[in-house]
Order: structure tokens, then sequence, then C-alpha cells
């Protein structure tokens, strides 16, 4: 099977990885790519927005199976596009990922499929900004309706900068603040079937002790020891599968990978929000517990066969990602610094533990930073204890001027 992956971050970068271990993967290819995707695929120039421009590279390339990584190019109607060429295409269609594409036709979605979630209003001016803000009270939780990099939404007891926010988007979704801990968990389908596959948790705030701004995510670990062992049933039963089925009833299924953000409040589950894509940093941490080779998978879902695959198989193991990010990130990084002690971990810390490319690029004969997350630095361990000691002791090999990262990935649920 030849396969091409479209997106260029350490999402794309775990995904890659997988396939490339994968038998039945013959020819990688990865558009645009990073410098570490060059690793274990071939990279290729692409603007990833342009649906013509992916579909045309797909048949050049003669590709069996495109995976579409990012939100951006779904919500434009790229896998739309390869679907025309008539090749397979993991990833929602436009129409369907919409369901990330705008927060109020997700929360419409739900209210039509019974899903719970938080009470909510959309906002369209400065008066329903203040009525709404005013009727839930601290603390605010305000997003923007479209896309905005995992960096829309601000939950806040400012309520001066909870109503800048609402006043700078278009058009916002202001709702009830959801108490207890948060839980991600992807689902693989193909608009019928649904396949749900480990649960992770990520650390959205940029300092310890889940201070400072949020982030598109500074971390992840996978399995979570302290949730309820039937909350992925659970999930399954009253989030996902009846989604997936008002998504088809409305005449736009949804097929490719369904990430609902979760919330595990004091009256049960409910939905925070659904991305229409694999999540970034979960997926480094949720593949790398994954032995079911990957391909397979993605191609049965882009097919309509998913009824047909095997159950999955895990690995018993635990596993921790640690974002490395650039100064000042999550505002405007600082790029261009080179990156040092890559090749210490591929010699010192694998397999147990290795590097998946963010924001990077190649300069000549060096590896610099390209973007506001930079690396994922990824281990697996018996534990997650084991697995957390494993991710640091490689994160101390790496050398990036100015960069950050946070400390204490995982920490509370190893129990440390």
């Amino acid at each position: 099977m030849k396969v091409l992956v479209i997106g260029g971050g350490a999402r794309e970068h775990a995904l890659c990885r997988s396939l490339s271990l994968d038998p039945d993967v013959t020819a990688l290819h990865c558009a645009p790519g990073n410098a570490g995707i060059a690793e274990v695929a071939e990279v290729h120039p692409v603007d990833q927005l342009d649906g013509d421009a992916v579909s045309a590279l797909a048949r050049r390339l003669g590709a069996d199976l495109v995976v579409v990584g990012p939100e951006a190019p779904l919500v434009a109607g790229v896998a739309d596009a390869v679907r025309a060429a008539g090749i397979p295409c993991f990833g929602p269609s436009e129409q369907a990922a919409q369901l990330e594409g705008s927060k109020a036709f997700a929360k419409d979605v739900m209210a039509g499929a019974n899903v719970p979630t938080a009470r909510s209003y959309v906002c369209t001016t400065p008066e329903e900004i203040d009525e709404a803000l005013d009727a839930f009270g601290a603390p605010y939780v305000v997003k923007d309706d479209g896309l905005a990099a995992g960096k829309g939404v601000v939950v806040t007891d400012d309520l001066a900068a909870a109503r800048e926010h609402a006043l700078a988007c278009d058009r916002v979704v202001i709702e009830e603040f959801l108490d207890g801990p948060e839980v991600s968990l992807f689902a693989i389908t193909d608009g019928v079937t649904v396949l749900p596959l480990q649960p992770a948790q990520d650390f959205k705030r940029a300092l310890d002790g889940d201070e400072g701004p949020n982030t598109g995510g500074m971390g992840a670990y996978s399995p979570l020891p302290w949730a309820d062992p039937k909350l992925v049933d659970e999930v399954m039963d009253s989030v996902l599968q009846p989604t997936v089925d008002e998504l088809r009833r409305r005449g736009t299924p949804f097929a490719g990978l369904l990430y609902a953000g979760l919330a595990i409040t004091s009256r049960g589950v409910r939905v925070i929000e659904f991305n229409a894509r694999f999540g970034d940093p979960e997926t480094q941490v949720v593949l790398a517990r994954l032995k079911t080779p990957l391909a397979g998978v993605l191609l049965n879902a882009a097919n309509g066969t998913l009824a047909d695959q095997a159950p999955l198989n895990w690995s018993g193991d635990a596993a921790v990602t640690v974002v490395v990010a650039s100064h000042n990130y999550p505002g405007t990084p600082r790029t261009g610094d080179p990156i040092e002690g890559l090749d210490e971990v591929a010699a010192q810390d694998a397999p147990h533990a290795y590097v998946l490319h963010a924001g990077t690029k190649r300069d000549g004969d060096a590896v610099v930073s390209a973007g506001g997350r930079v690396l994922s630095v990824t281990a697996s361990g018996t534990d997650l204890a084991q697995a957390r000691e494993r991710a640091y002791a490689a994160v101390g090999r790496i050398r990036l001027d100015g960069s950050q990262h946070r400390t204490d990935i995982a920490l509370k649920a190893a129990g440390e």
C-alpha cells in the first residue's frame, strides 16, 4: 500500500512513524512534512489547503490511501477533492468537518443526538455576549466559533478579559464551566461503525501546575489509571455512536477520526468539544501504545469496511509525551534556532524514547526551529512513572536556546 499523509506537525510525524512500521506500507509520502518526517517518509511541497493540488499529488504518487492530519485542510474540503479523484481518503468531508469548524454546528448536532454537553449561548452582538456572561457567571468559558488552532478558547474569572475575547470573535459560543478532569477519546469511524481508541489526557496550559495561557497542548499521557474502566464503553454509548448516527441521519456522514474532548464532571461525562482529526499531542501517546498495524485500520475507515476490522491490539505499557516549545510560545514564537542533541536521544534512549518533530526544518546540515511547538519527546514504560522518567531523560539531552517545557506532565497520574 502506498500512503500519503497531509500535514507537517508532530501528529503527522507520529502517524508517519506508525505507518512506516506497518509491513503493508510499501511507500510512504508526506506533504509538506518536516525535518523529522523526512527520515521516515518522502516529503513533497504542497499547499495543504488546496484540494486540487493534494489530489494531483496523490494521483502522481499512485497513492492507495491519503490521510489528512490537520483540521484546516479538512474544513477546506481537501478530503472531498481526494475522494472525487477516486482515491480512498481518511478524513471527514467539508460538511462533516464543521463538527470542529463551527462550535455552534457541533452544539446543534449534540442537541439532535442527545449528547451530554455544557449549556451554551451562541452570540453575535455585544448585548448577547453580556447577557450570556451574566447568565453563567465565573469562571467564564468563551469559545471562538471557528477554527483557532487550539487557541480560540478563553477560560477566566476575569469578566473584562472574557468580554474582550468574545468581542474579538465574529461569532462566539459562551457556555457553562464544566468541573472535573478532562479526557481525550479518539474514535475511528467509517460513518456507521465506530472503533474507539485508548483514552489520553493532555495539558493545555503553558506552565507547570496548569498555570499560564492556553496552548495547542504541552504534553499528554495514556493510559489513565484514575479513570473508570467502563469510561470508553460509556462514551461510546452516550457520545460517539449517537453523534455518528446523527450526522448520517442529517445526510453528512462523518468518516475519519472523531475526537471527543470530555469533562468527567460531578454530574457525569460531558462533551467539551469535538475535533475532526487526531489530537496533538495525544496522538503521540495513543499511537505509541497501538500494536495493530495502522494502515489497514485507516483504509477500512476510508472504504466503509470498518465492521470487518479485527479488534485493536494494545500494549499494556504506558506512554508520555513532553512538548518542547520555542521561546515566547504561545505568543509569537522565535524561530531559526538550531536544535542539538537529537542524535544523542536516538543513540542513547531508543527504542523506549524518541523525538517527533513539529515545528522544525532543515537548514543545511542543521535542524532548526520553525514554529511554536518544536518537538514532542515521547517515551513508553511499564508504568507512567517509568515512561515519565524516560521522556524527561530524553528531553534533558535536547538543546534549543530559549526553549520551554512543562516538568509535570503525568506527574499526578503517576502517583509521584
